[in-house]
């Protein structure tokens, strides 16, 4: 739930972040609503899904050695760290011989990896981090640790909410490996371009909050995957 702003961490107490604290906090019944709405729902997918993704868990051995799953450390509400769970789309160790965000002919993706990247699928395991709290089904996506350390004052206001699995900047950027195919130094690049368009999404989604807009953004998330484009 969202904190009284004396409780905040000092990185976030800043003028920037203020107005934002605010909206939300007149808004706070419904963020209950959206904590529990997240939390039934993502139980009861974990049982839908169960036997799928033991079937994808399969696919990922046989197809690449390494883990099925990919932990890579992001960072959420109020700054906490934690391990992202995501299928391994990619060869093992990809983080260590690569960049945190990935290209289009990214050639650490393995074979299986880049269908399950199309449909999304490799998110699938992050219901895991709804249920925890650590996430939810809509909000900012989670950045890695380097990225967040380059977060202007106001982008930290998407920290006053949990990371999310999908989000509006997520659909209109749903091809953002393409975007990022062609550039030189591709950290540099996301940092300077790509993650201001998204966090200007981001930040207007805190700013529009509803819970209805929420479910509205599930649904459209579906549609882009599908190939429904938004821009």
């Amino acid at each position: 739930m969202l904190r009284r702003w004396e409780d905040l961490p000092d990185f976030m107490r800043t003028p920037e972040v203020r107005p934002y604290w605010e909206i939300l906090n007149k808004r706070r019944g419904q963020m209950i609503t959206k904590r529990v709405f997240d939390l039934v729902v993502s139980i009861l997918l974990l049982i839908i899904l169960l036997i799928p993704m033991a079937i994808i868990a399969v696919w990922i051995k046989l197809d690449s050695r390494g883990p099925v799953l990919y932990r890579q450390e992001r960072i959420t509400t109020y700054g906490k760290h934690f391990r992202i769970h995501k299928f391994r789309t990619m060869v093992s160790n990809a983080d260590k011989i690569g960049t945190a965000v990935t290209v289009g002919n990214d050639s650490r993706i393995t074979r299986i990896g880049a269908k399950l990247r199309h449909l999304r699928l490799d998110e699938l395991p992050q219901v895991f981090d709804v249920i925890n709290g650590d996430m939810s089904f809509v909000g900012t996506r989670p950045e890695a640790v380097k990225y967040v350390e380059r977060y202007k004052p106001e982008y930290t206001a998407t920290l006053l909410m949990p990371a999310g699995i999908t989000s509006e900047a997520s659909i209109r950027y749903k091809d953002e490996d393409k975007l990022l195919n062609r550039a030189d130094d591709v950290d540099e690049v996301y940092v300077s371009q790509v993650l201001p368009e998204k966090m200007k999404w981001n930040l207007e989604s805190i700013r529009r909050f509803r819970f209805l807009r929420e479910i509205l953004t599930m649904f459209r998330t579906v549609a882009a995957v599908l190939g429904k484009d938004y821009n």
